[in-house]
């Protein structure tokens, strides 16, 4: 048996493996998602509380969210392609910087509310003003944490790190109205989640800034649009699957994805329908709490039943997305379909819901069915298209996904304020039609995937 020649070491040297992300690296964005997400759920726990005491209108605190939606539909894609051009480190750091100066200055605002140093009018005005600095620049950090990981990583790692990326999203959705009662301190009161998340964005952007390396992209990769945080559900795309497709396939520029183009429009009318019922159901369900419990003239006392009701919802989103559709294998169609079924049966349930355990149940099932749907539409809609599509396609969805937060929770509240029954009644009866429309109109899952390109 030949000996091998010493110079072979030298002159065919073996290829050396990319190596991937730290544990470190990936601990900090971990991070990045779950302060967001979590600030996020932790301030829809208390402003149903805040607004009774300022004693403004429930239909004008939801209002006060729809500008930094407007913004998110419009900025989100944008920081996307910078990203690409810029850096994600740079988009990381500016998306903390909104998040921050957006959290602390809501805060103020409202502690000067609630102290009566300013009126309520002008409190709102300026949480309003506030919190579009969320909407603008803390929609920067989300698709520029994907982009980094996707592109610093192997293929064959990419779609378990992006997993678990999705997962600090999902995390804080839970975490964020379990902690959000223990925030509420003596001097600065309600506003307390404000200035602790504030803080722990701080600490954050600290670490981001001194701990993870320069931008020095090892594997190409586009930085894609996020579901606005505070939707309460993580569902965006982090699969990663058309990755792994055809790893040598040269990329062509398609023309431009219109919303209501052929290929896409039953799955756009069907995760716009489905998306304006849950963000109706997201709009409620504190102001319900506080009714139904009879703690209006005590808003201090509900944030622990809301933040356990929306706790309740974001576990069994979880259930939905993390268990029940893979273990069941479900097709875009059958999630959508059946997601949106039992969704429209947890809001009746919600409708007569008379106590904590009822509502908290009735808004975990409602929660488990937008947990399914929302996947299956946004999964529809990649199948729709081709492979060099893809990035377009998670723009539209992004886009549906945030046009439903601009006017339906302020929607949603006002003809819940006018009656109950009025309310859930509107919810139910966009459920049901989407239900019809999708049954008649979404191709088969077996179609989807034989047409898959």
């Amino acid at each position: 048996m030949a000996e091998a020649d010493p110079s072979d070491a030298v002159t065919s040297p073996l290829p050396v493996r990319q190596p991937s992300i730290s544990r470190g690296r990936m601990t900090l964005l971990f991070a990045v998602m779950l302060t967001t997400a979590a600030g996020n759920t932790a301030m829809q726990s208390v402003m149903p509380s805040i607004g009774t005491a300022l004693q403004i209108n429930d239909v004008w605190i939801s209002l006060a969210y729809s500008w930094s939606a407007l913004l998110w539909v419009f900025c989100a894609p944008l920081w996307a392609e910078r990203s690409d051009r810029r850096g994600r480190k740079a988009m990381m750091a500016l998306g903390l910087v909104g998040f921050i100066a957006s959290f602390a200055l809501c805060g103020l605002m409202l502690w000067l509310g609630l102290s009566g140093y300013i009126g309520a009018f002008w409190a709102l005005i300026l949480f309003a003003a506030a919190r579009s600095l969320y909407g603008g620049f803390g929609s920067a950090a989300p698709p520029a944490v994907q982009a980094y990981v996707a592109s610093r990583t192997p293929r064959s790692e990419r779609t378990q790190a992006l997993s678990l990326i999705a997962s600090s999203f999902g995390l804080g959705t839970v975490i964020g109205p379990a902690l959000a009662p223990l925030m509420v301190l003596p001097f600065i009161g309600l506003t307390g989640p404000f200035l602790i998340f504030s803080l722990m964005g701080v600490a954050t952007l600290i670490a981001l800034r001194w701990k993870l390396p320069n931008d020095e992209p090892q594997f190409p990769a586009r930085g894609k649009t996020y579901d606005p945080s505070y939707s309460g559900s993580p569902t965006a795309d982090f699969s990663g699957n058309s990755d792994d497709e055809d790893e040598d396939e040269e990329e062509v520029e398609p023309h431009k994805l219109r919303w209501f183009e052929p290929r896409l429009r039953p799955w756009v009318v069907v995760g716009l329908l489905g998306g304006h019922a849950q963000a109706m159901v997201l709009g409620i369900a504190g102001f319900l709490v506080l009714d139904r419990l009879g703690l209006r003239a005590t808003p201090a006392e509900g944030t622990g039943p809301v933040g356990l009701v929306l706790m309740a919802g974001a576990i069994a989103t979880l259930l939905a997305q993390w268990g029940l559709i893979p273990r069941l294998n479900l097709g875009p169609r059958a999630a959508t379909l059946s997601g949106i079924a039992i969704a429209g049966f947890g809001v009746a349930m919600l409708g007569v819901a008379g106590n904590i355990h009822s509502i908290a149940l009735a808004f975990a099932v409602a929660s488990l069915g937008f947990g399914l749907f929302r996947p299956g539409s946004t999964s529809g809609t990649s199948l729709a298209v081709t492979r060099a599509e893809q990035g377009q396609a998670s723009g539209v969805t992004a886009s549906v996904a945030g046009a439903s937060y601009i006017y339906a929770p302020a929607l949603g509240v006002w003809l819940y304020g006018h009656s109950d029954w009025l309310g859930f009644g509107l919810i139910v009866a966009i459920c049901a039609i989407v239900f019809v429309y999708g049954w008649l109109t979404l191709q088969m899952d077996s179609r989807l995937t034989q047409d898959r390109r």
